[in-house]
């Protein structure tokens, strides 16, 4: 399996979906960006270690981490395995002394806990090539589309054509509207 490592480029509110939050991982060694919807737990949970806050008492997955310490099990990778229907499948890869255990995981809670151990991040290269946006230092470029909300852009998405989807995906990561790049790659995928 050919596998690229990421590190997280940021965390953002989703603009396109309500109470959510577009977590942008990016290649280690490389230009391209992934982009993950994720709920507003984990991206607080995220942001809180990102930003080395303490909380009062120990959120869900610090509790975790104590609890694996506690019984000499550690994290020593996180796998983002499969893209279905949009969604991100993951694994946490963990030891305890010469075993290795794959756990089943959401890709939010994955990244969570991988942040905690200090533990590398994976994405398949298939899935990169799947979901990945190339992200280029190039100016804005104008398609002409005139700006509606977000929730009739996701509509009329049906309407535009490849290559004007595909030009449109590039004003977004151009403008580093990666809500709406993932939007937007998601109906290319469909196609």
């Amino acid at each position: 399996m050919s596998k690229i490592r990421l590190k997280i480029a940021g965390l953002s509110y989703s603009q396109t979906r309500q109470g959510a939050y577009a977590l942008i991982l990016e290649e280690k060694d490389g230009n391209r960006r992934l982009p993950v919807i994720i709920g507003t737990t984990e991206a607080q949970s995220i942001a809180i270690y990102l930003e080395e806050l303490k909380p009062f008492r120990p959120l869900t997955h610090d509790l975790f981490v104590s609890m694996a310490n506690s019984f000499h099990i550690e994290i020593i990778e996180v796998n983002i395995i499969n893209l279905e229907e949009g969604i991100f499948y993951s694994e946490i890869i963990c030891k305890r002394e010469h075993a290795k255990i794959r756990i089943d995981s959401r890709t939010s809670d994955a990244i969570a806990l991988a942040i905690r151990f200090k533990a590398p991040i994976f994405v398949k290269e298939e899935i990169m090539g799947k979901a990945g946006m190339l992200f280029t230092e190039e100016g804005e470029r104008k398609t002409g589309v005139t700006e509606t909300p977000e929730e009739d852009k996701e509509k009329e998405l049906t309407d535009y054509s490849e290559n004007e989807l595909k030009a449109m995906m590039q004003d977004a990561i151009d403008n580093e509207d990666y809500e709406m790049a993932s939007i937007i790659r998601d109906e290319l995928n469909k196609r």
